[in-house]
């Protein structure tokens, strides 16, 4: 499978009484088939994979599989303990899971042998491709160059999820070049970090995983289906109109807006996150509410 195009990552919506919302989760994963996005990533960052106990994550994946209409699914399987990523991963495999997303999450700090290692112990028991999740911004881990051709080396790697790209898009495209160079020619890469998602795919990224996508799917395909057409500057143009939007995600973080977002268009309940996560609330809520608004994002 060819791990290509717009990937959307859908919150993973709680209850009032902190359960799954099974029913909302649902309605996200149907939104996202109708639009059509090109593959459906729950249990990643803004699924709220690290909150959730195996059980839950295993309900999720299953309820992934059984709605996307034959989209791949990517499940997030990653876990503090090696051990429990396996767990997950055979839960993703066993719901039919099309790949499952990796990040190497930790409480002590990682070194590159560590995190190797984690990756080296999960390929070897894996039976559908894996997605490396490099998200220095979360995991406070960075990925080198040397760490990056090794793990790509490893049998079953199929793309790395790279976080963000330079705004220039010379340098943009360099920068995607030069992991070119570096990594094998199977592997795809996936540009990450919603403002860049135009950019990374002008610059020859073949994947954009993308957070907003999982809420607005149709937003975020007009974007990636003008950048996979050539249409560089129908892709930047759309990508600029969502700025006040990108500018609330540098400012409050994309998971506490995006579940906003939802909140506000009733897709999900209010709060939908898993504490001791607080939503936005007052002033912040409003002005995420008020951009949604100016940008018929709610039409």
């Amino acid at each position: 499978m060819a791990l290509t195009g717009l990937s959307a990552f859908p919150l993973t919506p709680l209850t009032s009484t902190g359960e799954v919302d099974e029913a909302a989760f649902v309605g996200l994963v149907d939104r996202l088939t109708a639009a059509e996005v090109d593959s459906i990533s729950p249990l990643g960052s803004t699924g709220s994979y690290a909150y959730l106990h195996r059980d839950e994550r295993a309900r999720v994946a299953r309820l992934a599989v059984e709605h996307a209409a034959g989209i791949p699914v990517i499940v997030g399987i990653g876990a503090l303990r090696t051990r429990d990523v396996l767990a997950h991963a055979e839960d993703a495999q066993s719901a039919g899971a099309s790949a499952v997303l990796l990040a190497p999450m930790s409480y002590q700090p990682l070194t590159p042998d560590d995190v190797f290692g984690l990756y080296e112990d999960v390929t070897r028991e894996l039976s559908v491709p894996l997605v490396v999740y490099d998200n220095p911004g979360t995991t406070r881990f960075t990925f080198t160059d040397e760490l990056y051709r090794a793990v790509a080396e490893l049998p079953g790697v199929s793309s790395i999820k790279i976080p963000g790209v330079p705004a220039d898009p010379s340098e943009a495209a360099a920068h995607v070049a030069a992991l070119r160079r570096l990594l094998p020619e199977h592997l795809t890469l996936g540009v990450s970090g919603d403002v860049f998602g135009a950019t990374g795919l002008n610059a020859g990224c073949d994947a954009w995983y993308s957070v907003i996508g999982g809420t607005l799917p149709e937003t975020t395909l007009a974007i990636s289906r003008a950048a996979r057409e050539g249409d560089a500057t129908g892709a930047i143009e759309a990508s600029d109109r969502l700025r006040p939007l990108w500018d609330l995600f540098a400012e409050h973080g994309s998971l506490r807006v995006v579940a906003v977002i939802a909140e506000h268009l009733g897709l999900v309940s209010t709060p939908s996150l898993p504490t001791p996560i607080r939503g936005l609330s007052g002033e912040d809520r409003a002005k995420v509410v008020a951009v949604v608004e100016e940008l018929g994002l709610d039409a």
